[in-house]
């Protein structure tokens, strides 16, 4: 299986290479055959570097599929022109083009990155408190309980003329929707992980006749934190989906916005890079929220 893997990706490469190579009228895709080259090396290099088969067996994988995804992009478009060119641009000229417009989407992530951190860092301050008190006594949550599950489902998005309506600038409104999209995720997940503990676990705890504060601090929320790291991390990407909707809210710059600008305009060439750009921002936000929670649950390895 092994060998299986290792020729499947060398096949796709050196197909790849070639009708990369193979003379045509636009001339040697150069950032292509960079952008290939590279996800090689970084193939190898993690194949090398991996401790488990699994690992190696993932970074073979991963490579062989963008390998797949660029071949029948480069030929369906650039070498046979089977997709319409408007829609669907060869991945030379989007590859040009996002290097090209590299510097303004970074300008347009600074003033994402800021509305996405506000509106999520106000749900975990405000969900995380609330879900512990909530998942805590019995009472409230019997009484609380039937209300998430009716008030959680609802899409922030119908929010939005209220938003707009009732606080004081546009920028708020948007960190409002933001807020409500991290919000129910954090908080539900918080309260369930709270009520899930074992009562035998909190019972032990009071027979120590443990003070409140500190069943909470050294109990209760390590007990929780699996969910609430999952619930974080749902809130997160929420918010992350969230965050174009909430730039049409008076925003003139921002990743999401960057998108629905230019489909507007039908620069679909602009859309892709737009696209191409997000997942990399998404990808790295999953990547950095993975090591928090391994770090924050190393207790359990």
């Amino acid at each position: 299986m092994k060998n299986y893997l290792l020729n499947l990706q060398t096949l796709l490469f050196v197909t790849l290479l070639a009708a990369l190579l193979w003379p045509s009228a636009g001339g040697t895709p150069r950032y292509l055959l960079v952008l290939v080259i590279i996800v090689e090396l970084t193939a190898l290099l993690r194949s090398r570097l991996a401790q488990s088969a699994a690992t190696r067996q993932g970074a073979r994988d991963v490579a062989s599929i963008v390998f797949l995804v660029l071949l029948f992009w480069q030929l369906a478009t650039a070498r046979f022109g089977l997709l319409d060119k408007m829609l669907f641009p060869n991945p030379e000229s989007v590859l040009r083009m996002f290097v090209t417009e590299l510097p303004d989407m970074l300008k347009g992530l600074i003033n994402s990155l800021i509305l996405l951190a506000s509106g999520f860092s106000l749900a975990l301050g405000t969900a995380l408190p609330l879900g512990l008190l909530v998942g805590w006594r019995s009472r409230l949550f019997h009484a609380v309980n039937p209300f998430t599950k009716v008030m959680g489902p609802i899409p922030p998005i119908v929010y939005i003329p209220y938003a707009i309506a009732l606080l004081p600038s546009f920028r708020s409104a948007s960190i409002f929707i933001i807020f409500i999209g991290a919000f129910w995720p954090i908080f539900i997940n918080t309260v369930n992980g709270v009520f899930d503990i074992p009562k035998g676990l909190l019972d032990s705890a009071r027979v120590l006749n443990l003070k409140e504060r500190t069943l909470l601090w050294r109990v209760i929320l390590p007990g929780a934190m699996p969910s609430i790291c999952t619930g974080s991390t749902l809130g997160l990407l929420f918010s992350f989906v969230l965050l174009a909707a909430a730039e049409l809210i008076g925003a003139n710059s921002g990743i999401g916005w960057y998108v629905k600008n230019f489909a507007d305009f039908a620069d679909y060439q602009r859309v892709i890079v737009g696209i191409i750009f997000i997942g990399i921002v998404v990808t790295t936000l999953t990547w950095g929220t993975e090591r928090v929670e391994k770090r924050l649950l190393r207790w359990r390895n």
